[in-house]
């Protein structure tokens, strides 16, 4: 059975809430605490507290600045080495990296100025930085094979924002919520947030009002406010009916470009980005061009919805002038992870599936290689010791 987290979003989503609800989903309020220290960042606090609205019991969890007017405005590049620099998982990184790029390319283009130019003066707070980061440790501790929610609760009146009182949904909200289903009108405030529709975009792998699922597991997170609507997010740890495909199909774009004036310490800088933002796999290839001029192919392979944020990239970070783009059709294996614990230490473990057997067994390389760093080991003494607690001693 394939293990599912779908959101009900019936009364909308805010960082906070979706914090509070993925603890009491059961998510280790210590651990995440442990994960969010990572950020090496002092300042503020993570409280979490049962409480109920209208009735109904939950986890608030909530964000606390020490000392809020000391609280600096940060831009993406400060947010983003941040989070690389830490010792967080890089999955973690990715999903975190995903998130705050959304809502940096909404601001972006709601204030008509550059990306790198942003300036987070509500999402580079601390709070929005751990909802953000948090919501990324929680997502990596449930290990669930798909994201799915319903559509999304706006609300409705107004909302007091950068560019004055506006009409809920903020600006911000309405662009990250682009092509995703929406309802409004349920309540008179702000639903969800930026950093909400952040998430959800940035995580979900389907948008569906139809529920057909086995109910494990049931969490509340509370929001703020406590009206006649209960002002909480639902989340279901559920599994899906039937037996899961082992070849998954999807659609994809690949992106190309051939380059042949870019100094090589480019590429790699360039290949970092679209990793952060989302790319599936990227690749340079050598090619022969015109005049016989040695060149290199980069080449990007996406979803479709992230095709605008790589082109950004590329044609920001690299010397390429054009883009050849193709929509793909693209078959993966099913792939679960597993921790091994072996005499040196914990190796996260990939295998892949192919018509219910496992095809393919590959242990996490940073693992290994940190633990043969702390204990003077070869990288491939760890990966035998993998093998051997799993039973595949010949690998």
């Amino acid at each position: 059975m394939q293990k599912i987290l779908y959101y009900d979003c019936f009364a909308g989503i805010s960082g906070d809430m979706n914090l509070g609800a993925l603890v009491h989903l059961g998510v280790d309020p210590s651990y995440l605490k442990a994960e969010l220290e990572k950020l090496k960042i002092d300042g503020f606090r993570l409280e979490i507290k049962e409480d109920k609205r209208r009735g109904i019991s939950g986890i608030k969890a909530e964000v606390v600045i020490d000392n809020p007017e000391n609280e600096k405005h940060r831009h993406l590049h400060h947010i983003e080495s941040l989070i690389n620099d830490s010792d967080l998982p890089e999955r973690v990184k990715s999903t975190s990296l995903k998130i705050f790029s959304l809502v940096a390319e909404a601001e972006a283009k709601v204030h008509s100025i550059p990306i790198q130019k942003v300036h987070f003066h509500e999402v580079g707070a601390l709070d929005s930085i751990a909802d953000i980061v948090g919501a990324a440790i929680c997502l990596d501790y449930l290990r669930v094979d798909k994201v799915v929610a319903s559509p999304v609760q706006l609300g409705g009146g107004t909302v007091k924002c950068a560019h004055g009182i506006m009409p809920v949904p903020a600006p911000a909200t309405a662009e990250i919520l682009k092509n995703i289903p929406v309802k409004t009108g349920l309540v008179q405030y702000e639903a969800t947030t930026p950093t909400g529709a952040a998430i959800l975009a940035a995580t979900v792998d389907e948008f569906t009002p139809v529920f057909n699922l086995d109910i494990l597991k049931v969490g509340y997170g509370l929001g703020t406010i406590d009206t006649e609507v209960p002002n909480v997010l639902r989340v279901f740890l559920a599994e899906e009916e039937g037996s899961v495909q082992d070849v998954i199909q999807s659609d994809a774009t690949l992106l190309e470009c051939n380059i042949d004036d870019l100094s090589p310490e480019n590429y790699e800088f360039a290949m970092d980005l679209l990793f952060a933002a989302g790319a599936s796999d990227v690749w340079i290839e050598p090619v022969i061009m015109k005049k016989s001029r040695p060149a290199s192919k980069l080449s990007v392979l996406c979803q479709p919805t992230d095709t605008g944020k790589m082109k950004t990239i590329l044609f920001t970070h690299t010397s390429t002038i054009g883009l050849r783009e193709s929509l793909l059709k693209k078959s993966a294996l099913r792939r679960e992870e597993q921790v091994v614990n072996t005499p040196y230490g914990n190796v996260r473990v990939k295998q892949s599936f192919y018509k219910g057997k496992i095809v393919n067994v590959k242990p996490e390389f940073e693992d290994c290689k940190k633990l043969s760093l702390e204990h003077n080991i070869s990288v491939g003494t760890v990966q035998s010791s993998v093998y051997k607690r799993m039973g595949n001693g010949n690998k």
